[in-house]
């Protein structure tokens, strides 16, 4: 049995993102395979997720809404999860066969290597697999400090890259990023659709535009300096994919 689990809180994304997310997952998965998700506000998810309540953690009020709270799967137990279970972002459109990423170096930390940092091994954890109850001192040293943790690193998965030193990253064509893999470069967006690479398994969308914006051409940005080179063709392959 495989498990994949995710995380949904707050309004930003809503039932129908958890709803894409698992039909990928299952389209793309030939091995068993649970699909878990974390959230306070189940309304509208289909039958088939599992749901399981947020798990707690001591959070500052001011990043309880960010990332940052994705440290809250580090701890054990973590409801009657175990074994290696892959963490997927809500955000993502897959497009490729999931099953290698339970096959790949298992038992070890396995994470995106981030787009934009690629001298540093800093991990992007849209997408990560990680053992339950292995690296618990990531939950213990915030949740007794959390002040102190947020001084030093700007971002969580700075901190997880850095408590976890023999983490591996996934082979680089799996994981693109839409923004800083696909999209074409100025003015070349405004004429060209992005490509989707035949070996990927799924494309992050971090920060802006969404799959729902970009699906249709949309780039949600009120500064009309930004509005200039911020801008994306609709692109057909999301919506034959984030469904």
């Amino acid at each position: 049995m495989q498990t994949v689990i995710s995380i949904k809180w707050g309004t930003r994304y809503g039932s129908d993102y958890v709803n894409r997310l698992y039909n990928m997952v299952k389209r793309n998965t030939v091995n068993e395979t649970r699909f878990v998700c974390f959230t306070e506000d189940a309304t509208g998810v289909k039958p088939g997720v599992e749901i399981k309540p947020l798990p707690q953690i001591n959070i500052p009020d001011r990043v309880s809404s960010t990332p940052w709270r994705k440290l809250c799967l580090w701890q054990d137990p973590l409801e009657d999860i175990s074994g290696d279970v892959l963490f997927l972002d809500l955000d993502l459109v897959i497009t490729g066969n999931m099953d290698d990423f339970f096959s790949y170096e298992p038992g070890r930390y396995a994470v995106i290597h981030n787009w934009t940092q690629p001298n540093l091994q800093i991990g992007n954890t849209s997408c990560f697999r990680f053992r339950v109850g292995k690296h618990t001192h990531i939950f213990d040293e915030f949740v007794k400090d959390p002040e102190a943790i947020l001084r030093q690193y700007r971002i969580e998965q700075q901190y997880i890259s850095h408590k976890i030193p023999d983490q591996v990253f996934w082979p680089k064509e799996w994981c693109v990023s839409f923004k800083h893999n696909l999209l074409p470069p100025w003015p070349q967006r405004f004429f060209t659709v992005p490509p989707l690479p035949d070996d990927t398994k799924l494309v992050a969308f971090t920060g802006k535009p969404d799959p729902e914006d970009a699906v249709i051409g949309k780039w949600p940005e009120k500064n009309f300096l930004k509005k200039c080179y911020k801008h994306v063709r609709p692109t057909p392959w999301i919506a034959e994919h984030w469904r």
